[in-house]
């Protein structure tokens, strides 16, 4: 049993302790914001997250899981990495490279794994694995949202996570690969129409997700694409919009039946290959927060159990590049429902 701590208590936070619950950790969660309804086995702290005061905060866990929105979540990176011989799960969406800090996780015996989401996540792992399948490979695309079932007058979208760092994934420029060469456009460019199974058409655009496979995959193209229902981005890009008046309008709606797809293209000399993955939320939880949470989980789980050998930030390949571990990740979201499809086209 691991004495884990999990930082941020939103929707992914939520799920993620419970879930280690269940796997009898014992779990102290960290919000700003009081937070009912949870069981009582899980240790609840009213805190704000301060980088001066963290090290007090995480006094006797060993693994931290970093469900903060990117701001305040890249801050507490270095103090905690200055703390000996803890191992993190961050999940906080910053344009700063974590890797920033790799020198100082090796000098104090400490671990940290980013990225541990749907997407950048588990697409990396996939990515990683099926590079390893196809060394000719020469395209990587990704797509990904989560949205509401079916659209509506307004917004068509409720942010599942952070809104202020989905406004941030609309306004950091987006950095990928094409020709070979690495280029960066602004986000929302490049939109396009997709097929989203069982929904139909929904609107594609750039957005700053390829990351850390910019250095880790070698083919000629590497883009991700965000998706949303069409009209969401043209209603964005048509007004200015103060950051609050965005978060009360994509406040999540925890009523309105939504789904999270993502779908990732291979392509070599040879042959596609291409995985679709979808789910529509179980239970009280969200889309979002299950395929988000069920990769965050499972990377806590490997921690826990010394799996990960060497010390300092990885990006979340280093759990592709090991066929066992990512094997472990893909069977335990199809035991929790969540479809995978994998095929050669």
């Amino acid at each position: 049993m691991a004495r884990i701590c999990i930082l941020g208590g939103g929707l992914v936070g939520r799920f993620v302790a419970c879930e280690l619950l269940k796997r009898n950790h014992h779990i102290l969660l960290i919000d700003s914001e009081k937070i009912e309804g949870l069981p009582k086995e899980i240790a609840l702290l009213q805190s704000h997250v301060d980088p001066n005061t963290i090290s007090d905060l995480v006094s006797g866990y060993n693994i931290i899981v970093n469900c903060l929105p990117g701001r305040i979540g890249h801050a507490i990176r270095k103090p905690l990495l200055s703390i000996e011989g803890l191992s993190i799960a961050d999940l906080a969406f910053t344009a700063e490279d974590p890797r920033l800090f790799d020198k100082l996780a090796v000098k104090n015996k400490c671990r940290l794994i980013y990225d541990v989401g749907i997407a950048p996540g588990l697409s990396n792992m996939l990515l990683i694995s099926g590079q390893k399948e196809m060394p000719s490979l020469m395209s990587a695309k990704i797509w990904v949202g989560g949205n509401p079932q079916k659209p509506d007058d307004e917004w068509s979208y409720m942010a599942p996570f952070s809104p202020s760092d989905v406004i941030e994934e609309y306004t950091r420029p987006a950095r990928f690969r094409r020709d070979g060469l690495l280029k960066t456009e602004p986000a929302l460019s490049e939109r396009h129409l997709v097929d989203v199974p069982t929904y139909g058409k929904m609107e594609a655009f750039l957005t700053d997700g390829a990351r850390s496979l910019l250095d880790t995959v070698n083919c000629s193209e590497l883009v991700e694409y965000t998706v949303r229902w069409p009209g969401h981005i043209q209603r964005f890009l048509d007004h200015e919009y103060s950051e609050e008046e965005l978060i009360d309008a994509w406040k999540f709606d925890e009523s309105r039946p939504e789904f999270t797809w993502l779908s990732i293209q291979l392509q070599d000399e040879n042959k596609i290959k291409r995985w679709d993955i979808i789910d529509e939320g179980k239970g009280k939880w969200s889309s979002m927060a299950r395929t988000t949470g069920l990769v965050t989980v499972e990377v806590v789980e490997i921690l826990s159990e010394g799996l990960v050998s060497n010390f300092g930030v990885m990006p979340p390949e280093r759990i592709g590049e090991e066929k066992e571990l990512l094997e472990r990740i893909v069977k335990k979201m199809r035991e929790s429902d969540v479809k995978i499809d994998e095929k050669i086209i």
